[in-house]
C-alpha cells in the first residue's frame, strides 16, 4: 500500500476517536516513523491539522477522496 510505518482503519469511527488512535499508535513509534490512516469522519480534516499542530508532529498530507479520507503523520519528536 505505502511505505507507511503503522496503517490504520479508522472507517467509520467519530470524532473524537479518530485522534485517540493515532495518538495512541504514534507512541509506538520511531522518530521519522509514519502513521497512514483512512478516515470517515469529515472532523478529521480539521482534528488530525490541529492535532498535528499542538502536538509538533508533522502532516505529510490528508485528502479527500468522496467519503474516504487519507492522511499521513510523520513523528517528529
Amino acid at each position: 500500500m505505502s511505505n507507511a510505518d503503522v496503517v490504520l482503519d479508522l472507517k467509520g469511527l467519530l470524532c473524537p476517536i479518530p485522534v485517540v488512535k493515532v495518538s495512541q499508535a504514534i507512541k509506538s513509534l520511531p522518530v521519522g516513523g509514519v502513521i497512514e490512516a483512512t478516515a470517515t469522519d469529515p472532523g478529521v480534516l480539521a482534528d488530525i491539522p490541529a492535532w498535528t499542530r499542538t502536538t509538533g508532529h508533522e502532516l505529510i498530507s490528508i485528502e479527500r477522496q468522496e467519503k474516504l479520507i487519507n492522511f499521513k503523520v510523520r513523528k517528529v519528536k
